[in-house]
């Protein structure tokens, strides 16, 4: 708010007295935005819930016993579905607010409450047997529908963790999963194809316009994945990480045109830091097959620390600019 062009007004006549003495109280009192801090304390308010009712849960198994727990779960899942249900708007492709204010933490509670009750069901009474990939992929149905049909990103990233702990499941060999021996091929591989179905995914959902404001969700988890898994694969397969590596730049490359065309530094910023990532890997690789572990290595490793992160930081500062005069 303009106060001197209020005071100009006023001594111009323009205005009375009174209404800029009721301007500049506004001006100087103004109200303070607690909508973020309440969303932080509702989704808190979520979790402690859903941790609590596990702690008692734990601590009384003996006493309440293993069908009363399950249908007091049941009861509250179906009870907040049933809620949300009863007051959501009508299904759209496009973007949908949420009726009320606790919409959005009833069905939060709604889905961990469903979670926890399936996962009950499978370590209680082993629902579906060593099937432990059929114990996930029935939440996440579940998950993605709900993400869709009442529109909530929330759940949509709850249904993706869900996808990837699916996949992860399927593909590891259940002697993998008893020695926690995850140091496979497979799940490299696995991460990469689930990165490149999230990116596709995204694309798809804002080519088709069918919930075009989950795109970021997707791309972001799809993104993530996808470098840790190339990184993975550059530090595992030792013999030929350079092609890795190439596939790395490759990859940034690609997000790098995507993060300039939308203008956002959020992707640049994690292009960059995964790529110095794998750049300073493939360095210190070089350095360390130059001969011996001697004083010259330790000194060149130390002074390319220094440089690159100068040249890191001055190039993200650089982008950021370039990106305000886009």
């Amino acid at each position: 708010m303009n106060i001197n062009l209020f005071n100009q007004l006023y001594t111009e006549g323009v205005i009375s007295g009174e209404v800029n003495a009721k301007v500049k109280y506004s001006g100087e009192h103004k109200l303070f935005s607690v909508h973020r801090e309440l969303k932080t304390l509702l989704y808190l308010g979520v979790l402690l819930l859903s941790g609590g009712l596990g702690i008692l849960v734990y601590k009384n198994i003996e006493t309440i016993g293993h069908q009363a727990i399950l249908l007091f779960i049941a009861l509250v899942s179906a009870g907040c579905f049933y809620y949300c249900y009863k007051n959501r708007q009508p299904f759209s492709t496009t973007k949908v607010e949420a009726p009320n204010a606790f919409f959005d933490y009833v069905l939060l509670l709604a889905c961990c409450t469903f979670i926890s009750f399936v996962a009950y069901l499978q370590f209680q009474y082993q629902l579906f047997g060593n099937r432990y990939g059929a114990a996930t992929f029935f939440p996440m149905l579940v998950l993605f529908f709900a993400a869709y049909y009442f529109d909530h990103i929330g759940i949509l990233s709850m249904a993706i963790v869900n996808l990837a702990a699916w996949l992860g499941l399927t593909i590891t060999p259940l002697n993998m999963l008893q020695s926690n021996d995850f140091n496979s091929n497979r799940i490299i591989f696995t991460g990469l194809f689930l990165g490149l179905l999230l990116i596709a995914a995204g694309w798809a959902t804002n080519q088709k316009n069918i919930k075009k404001h989950f795109e970021f969700t997707y791309t972001n988890f799809g993104v993530h994945i996808l470098f840790i898994s190339c990184l993975s694969a550059l530090f595992h397969f030792d013999k030929i990480y350079m092609i890795w590596f190439l596939l790395l730049l490759g990859i940034g490359y690609f997000f790098y045109r995507k993060a300039t065309k939308e203008k956002s530094f959020y992707y640049i910023l994690i292009i960059s830091l995964y790529t110095y990532i794998g750049l300073s890997y493939v360095v210190l690789n070089l350095l360390d097959k130059m001969g011996g572990v001697g004083m010259g290595q330790v000194y060149l490793g130390l002074l390319y620390f220094i440089a690159s992160s100068i040249v890191l930081v001055l190039l993200l500062i650089k982008a950021n600019k370039k990106l305000k005069f886009l």
